[in-house]
């Protein structure tokens, strides 16, 4: 028996097994016991082992998509924002729209949980063995100029649309330059109809020229993100600020909802990329 438990040992170091490794003594005595079957005893060291490397996994998968603090769905207060329609949410978190490369906006002003919904639908697909990376767009377009400035700008753009899901989040925050504009649009060209998206923004399409600091491109821009696309407007106070409102002005509190305008009509191919810009 002891000669055939070393064997058994030994292997399970050789496979780098070290959590089954652990469990395996007291699976044993339980076997000895009549408290589970041989079968049993098997699964239970697999599954043992199987949990630790997933936690492991999502752990790492999290870090890597930047998605750390963790955010989930059900750590959302739903009651706070009413204006939220929570099964539509819920039909998100199914992920489907991966897998039919949609764009999913989240749009409404500052601390109403734009963020934090698309954070936790990252980590559901992290969850579910799905590539995610979130970048603000700030980020997005100061990694893609370096890269252009580099002569690493193709292969920039080829590492952000390999993931399954990009996360764009604070859209209209702060101010972009045009180069930076035709940056992001070659990256969003990039993963057209081929990775879903998630982008949260304070700023309603009509303002995406301002934002973008070009109308062309914005519209180029919104013709591609908005034709698979699924739009969720939030309205609502700040829920970070909860606990001030009577600290907040009334133009802050009263936060006007930002209603997008319809798709644009589409007819025949999208426009163009020429000399990095969009052209209609």
């Amino acid at each position: 028996m002891n000669g055939v438990l070393d064997r058994v040992r030994g292997a399970l170091v050789g496979l780098k097994m070290p959590r089954a490794l652990e469990a395996l003594d007291h699976t044993l005595h339980r076997l000895e016991q009549g408290e589970i079957t041989a079968l049993e005893a098997i699964d239970i060291l697999l599954s043992e082992e199987y949990s630790t490397r997933e936690t492991r996994r999502i752990d790492v998968a999290l870090k890597t998509a930047r998605l750390v603090p963790i955010k989930t769905l059900e750590g959302f207060d739903f009651s706070f924002q009413p204006s939220i329609d929570r099964e539509r949410v819920a039909a998100l978190a199914q992920l489907d729209f991966i897998r039919r490369a949609e764009v999913v906006h989240f749009l409404g002003p500052p601390g109403t949980g734009k963020s934090h919904l698309a954070t936790a639908l990252g980590v559901a697909a992290v969850k579910a063995g799905r590539s995610v990376y979130r970048a603000t767009l700030a980020e997005l377009v100061e990694a893609l100029s370096k890269a252009e400035q580099e002569g690493r700008l193709s292969e920039k753009i080829r590492f952000y649309a390999r993931a399954s899901l990009l996360i764009v989040d604070e859209i209209g925050y702060l101010p972009i330059t045009q180069g930076g504009a035709n940056l992001f649009f070659q990256l969003v060209n990039a993963r057209y109809e081929k990775g879903a998206m998630i982008l949260t923004s304070n700023r309603g399409f009509a303002e995406w020229g301002e934002v973008f600091g070009d109308p062309v491109v914005a519209t180029a821009l919104l013709d591609r993100l908005l034709h698979h696309a699924v739009v969720l407007q939030i309205e609502g106070a700040s829920y970070r600020l909860r606990g001030h409102a009577d600290l907040i002005p009334e133009y802050v509190r009263s936060n006007a909802p930002i209603a997008p305008p319809p798709p644009p009509k589409r007819r025949g191919r999208p426009p163009k990329i020429k000399n990095g810009a969009a052209s209609l």
